[in-house]
């Protein structure tokens, strides 16, 4: 099925196909980016298999007002000071999730902190108006590809693997926005973009360049450390061990005290929407139970399935 061209009177039909959890291409003043409703997981799930990512990197999610962001993350002073200066605009700010934050928590690989920002592009916040809710977006493009600034750029890279493209015409700055990890002590630039690193400085004062050596990166277009559970993982379980909680794909293995299902029909887009989610809750559980480790089930390297087996594999790598 060929990508639907939606002109900018149509809007209306972006926003519905979003909330139908949809995939659908839009422009900002950075590039064309393949949103989602962020709070569905199967969606969000949705956006990694069409651009082929490799693993689960956070997203940004877009708003369309810094108070809509705001009611996701905590603020800090800081991020006041930069949405008052610099939104709508290429700033992205990474905060802590606020505690009731409805985001999948694919959007955020697992992450206790929430990438956000607020466009500015007219026809963008249009649509984030009329959608009604975060939107997860990063660049419409396939996985390595060049980002894209116009329509036809998306359709090169993406035709038939999403449901729409809105037509917003070209992308004024052209390079994706800036992202300024504001969730601790220090202000880290985690990577430049359509913000000058010295305007942030101007107003907040200096910046660290970069994060530290093994420092888990909050940021999309970076090689990120994800969540891993303070329990051991053991992939690829035939059968259960002594202790061991369960990770299931498919009918689970029997014998399990406790068990939390990522896909019982065994699609792995459902699945991807379902891993941190599956990790966090349990490790949260199967230690009030005592129990030693999680068993996975095998999960096919097709599809999304290699995203999730790159996931659990770092997961279950030794703790330094």
């Amino acid at each position: 099925m060929r990508t639907r061209r939606l002109p900018a009177t149509h809007l209306d039909e972006a926003a519905r196909l979003l909330r139908e959890g949809q995939l659908v291409a839009f422009g900002t003043e950075t590039v064309y980016g393949l949103g989602a409703d962020a709070c569905n997981g199967e969606a969000v799930a949705g956006i990694y298999q069409a651009k082929g990512r490799p693993s689960f990197n956070p997203l940004i999610c877009h708003y369309h007002s810094a108070q809509a962001a705001f009611s996701h993350v905590v603020p800090n002073a800081l991020a006041e000071r930069l949405a008052a200066r610099f939104w709508p605009g290429p700033l992205t700010l990474v905060l802590p999730r606020a505690p009731e934050c409805p985001v999948s928590k694919l959007a955020a690989a697992g992450l206790p902190t929430l990438a956000v920002r607020v466009p500015g592009h007219a026809l963008a916040l249009d649509l984030l108006a009329a959608f009604g809710g975060p939107v997860a977006a990063p660049s419409a493009n396939r996985s390595g590809h060049i980002s894209p600034t116009r329509p036809e750029h998306v359709l090169e890279d993406l035709d038939g693997r999403i449901s729409a493209v809105l037509e917003c015409g070209p992308c004024p700055v052209g390079v994706e926005s800036t992202v300024l990890d504001l969730s601790g002590e220090t202000p880290v630039l985690l990577r430049p973009g359509g913000v000058a690193a010295e305007a942030l400085e101007a107003e907040i004062g200096p910046l660290q360049r970069g994060a530290p050596p093994g420092a888990a990166l909050a940021s999309p277009g970076m090689l990120a450390s994800h969540y891993a559970p303070a329990l051991p993982l053991r992939l690829n379980a035939e059968t259960l061990l002594p202790g061991e909680a369960l990770l299931a794909f498919g009918a689970p293995l029997p014998g399990a005290r406790i068990v939390f299902q990522l896909s019982a029909r065994r699609d792995v887009i459902e699945a991807a929407a379902n891993l941190f989610e599956g990790l966090h809750e349990l490790d949260a559980k199967a230690a009030t139970l005592e129990l030693r480790g999680i068993a996975v089930q095998p999960i096919p390297e097709l599809g999304l399935g290699l995203a999730i087996n790159d996931r659990l594999t770092r997961a279950s790598a030794p703790k330094a």
